[in-house]
């Protein structure tokens, strides 16, 4: 056995945050389910571990439910992957703060904005201070503009800008317009990707999963070799390839397909 086809490991180094945003699911987790809310960091020690079991030259992306600059010893964390891609994304609010272990530890940074956001003047003023700090150094910055934007204000500060479309808080359907579909049929997230949460469950996606149906092991249990193998990612993987999201508890009302889509 090996990890073939694995291209991107997100890992949830925090399930914390710090921002109010109005379109995101755990909002109304902790108003109606607070038993759910229970988020935290994970143990460093957990982070070694998955470090040694990760192959060299994929992505790794430091976040999931959570705001990743949060976590107490994020530039540590990002070192000990001295062979992947490492990549994040940040509400942008720790960027001054947590800016020495970004800076030329990172290989991209991706900062979110969305549509209606109270807070955007002050995030564009600390884009601003960190771009002109870091300079030419790494990482690359990309801003993600969630829904409508003025495009026009961020593009002024130099970095890819990656539209995206909203969808419905509570999971990934409902969206301002349908999602791309790939051409092979087949779910890109199920084909390429895994995440592995704060406590060591891994899961298929960084779908919205209040319910945990995504869940397929534990890396503090099973080695993500066997994970990435095992019967049950391979039972998924097989309906989608028939065609049978449906059968998937997970993607019986996803709507998404591993292809981010524009607006």
């Amino acid at each position: 056995m090996s990890l073939d086809g694995l291209s991107v490991v997100n890992i949830e180094l925090t399930s914390r945050c710090n921002k109010n945003c109005w379109m995101c699911g755990r909002r109304k987790i902790e108003r109606d389910y607070p038993g759910l809310a229970e988020w935290g960091d994970m143990d460093f020690a957990l982070v070694k571990t998955i470090a040694k079991q990760l192959p060299p030259g994929i992505v790794v992306q430091f976040h999931d439910n959570g705001e990743p600059l949060l976590y107490p010893r994020f530039g540590d964390a990002v070192k000990l992957f001295k062979k992947q891609i490492k990549c994040t994304d940040t509400n942008g609010k720790l960027l001054m703060k947590k800016a020495d272990e970004i800076i030329d530890n990172l290989d991209t940074l991706t900062i979110s904005t969305f549509e209606r956001d109270p807070e955007a003047d002050e995030q564009y003023a600390l884009m601003e201070k960190f771009l002109a700090y870091k300079g030419d150094r790494k990482p690359n910055v990309i801003i993600r503009c969630l829904g409508e934007m003025d495009l026009a204000r961020y593009q002024k500060l130099g970095c890819i800008i990656a539209t995206r479309i909203l969808h419905s808080p509570m999971g990934s359907f409902a969206y301002k317009k349908p999602p791309t579909v790939p051409e092979i049929g087949i779910c890109l997230d199920l084909l390429t990707h895994l995440v592995i949460k704060r406590d060591g469950t891994v899961a298929t996606c960084v779908r919205f999963d209040p319910n945990r149906y995504g869940v397929l092991g534990n890396i503090k249990e099973t080695s993500l070799e066997d994970i990435w193998n095992g019967k049950l990612r391979q039972s998924y993987l097989q309906h989608h390839i028939r065609g049978q999201r449906n059968k998937v508890p997970l993607c019986q009302t996803c709507e998404f397909w591993g292809v981010p889509t524009g607006r």
